[in-house]
């Protein structure tokens, strides 16, 4: 029994998070639905012809408004890239897919505090521009066009053919005709249950990790690990070991962010946190996904450019807010209250939990099941199919 007691208590911590995030992982998913079904494939792919500021700017606002799972991002960029789309604005699209979706920012000011979630979409752009800086500097279009031949030979990585499915609606109409048509809601629930399940391991692995790191590592780790101790030292540190903490984590998506509130209280600087988070799209499995679609060269170039760009929107963010006063001084954020009570958030998972049934209910009547097949097949397999 004295074995299972610290692996209850790692349960139980993780089980808490995951009920304070509950509504919140609904909410967004349903409205990241609602935006989906309304908007065209076709018409993401005419927007992202080139590099100039404002296509990256729209790349990037598309982004968060699709897929916040890592893999189906990563997927649906290369489906975007071979249909011709350019490569700056398909990465811009990559970043804006994960790190500028309203979920993650819910979550963040759950967990940690709306500093961070305003961190999160003052460092995206951020990160976006430096590395558009970068592509311009290093990324010759030999490269491009070696990545770009690699891509069309179609290699499957992850989530392949759920970044393939255009499930948006093709009644045409008024936003809100089509939105709420029976088609509409279809297309809703739909896009609803995939984005759930695209997400759902990264989910529950990165609360896991979390719980565990939370209950069994000690505090002083992390204090010491992270420099908590000489706040200059930190402050340059946490965003130069924060993202090689996260390719180490194997954990992506939204399932970081648990991880991150845990490293925070342990003792990150605040632009640690944000490099940390950012770091969603170079875990080993999606470098491992990158050569694959693009061969090694673009893979170890992605990476480094990645790399520096987190890095420096990490200082950017930690110069910015700090000078701002705007870096919260305590390090409370939520991981470790073990326990269910009846509030705001009870009342809230409570809400959001019969729209999800309702939504479920919806996928599972209108023919959705066989998709979920089709989840992980070829790059081309869904393409027809919604």
């Amino acid at each position: 029994m004295e074995v299972l007691a610290p692996i209850g208590h790692a349960l139980e911590l993780a089980g808490s998070m995951t009920w304070e995030i509950l509504w919140a992982l609904i909410l967004g998913f349903a409205l990241s639905a609602v935006v989906q079904a309304v908007v065209r494939r076709s018409t993401v792919v005419t927007l992202m012809g080139d590099d100039r500021p404002r296509t990256l700017a729209v790349s990037a606002g598309l982004g968060a408004a699709s897929s916040s799972c890592s893999y189906a991002a990563v997927a649906l960029a290369r489906s975007l890239f071979r249909k011709g789309a350019d490569f700056t604005a398909a990465m811009a699209f990559e970043v804006g897919s994960t790190n500028l979706v309203v979920e993650l920012g819910i979550i963040l000011a759950l967990l940690m505090g709306w500093q961070f979630t305003a961190a999160e979409f003052v460092g995206g752009p951020l990160m976006i521009v430096v590395l558009a800086v970068l592509f311009r500097l290093f990324v010759r279009s030999r490269l491009v066009d070696a990545a770009r031949e690699q891509a069309e030979r179609g290699i499957a990585g992850s989530m392949e053919g759920h970044a393939a499915m255009d499930m948006s609606i093709k009644e045409e109409g008024s936003f809100r005709r089509r939105l709420f048509s029976p088609e509409g809601f279809t297309a809703v629930s739909h896009v609803f249950v995939m984005e759930w399940l695209a997400i759902l391991r990264d989910l529950v692995v990165g609360l896991l990790i979390a719980g565990a790191i939370a209950a069994w590592v000690p505090g002083k780790f992390w204090q010491v690990f992270f420099l908590a101790d000489h706040p200059g030292w930190a402050a340059l540190w946490g965003p130069l070991v924060g993202p090689i903490v996260a390719i180490l984590s194997f954990v992506c998506s939204i399932g970081n962010v648990p991880l991150a509130a845990v490293l925070w209280n342990g003792g990150i600087s605040f632009g640690g946190v944000i490099a940390f988070i950012y770091a969603d799209l170079l875990i080993v499995p999606i470098l491992n996904i990158y050569r694959k679609y693009y061969g090694t060269r673009m893979m170890l170039t992605l990476l480094g450019t990645f790399y520096a760009s987190m890095v420096a929107a990490g200082y950017i963010v930690e110069l910015l807010f700090g000078a701002t006063g705007l870096i919260p001084r305590q390090r409370n954020a939520t991981v470790m209250e073990a326990s269910i009570s009846w509030n705001y958030t009870t009342w809230l998972n409570i809400v959001f939990l019969v729209v999800a049934v309702i939504l479920v209910v919806r996928f599972v009547r209108s023919g959705g099941t066989p998709m979920l097949r089709m989840m992980g097949g070829s790059p081309d397999a869904g393409e027809h199919h919604h």
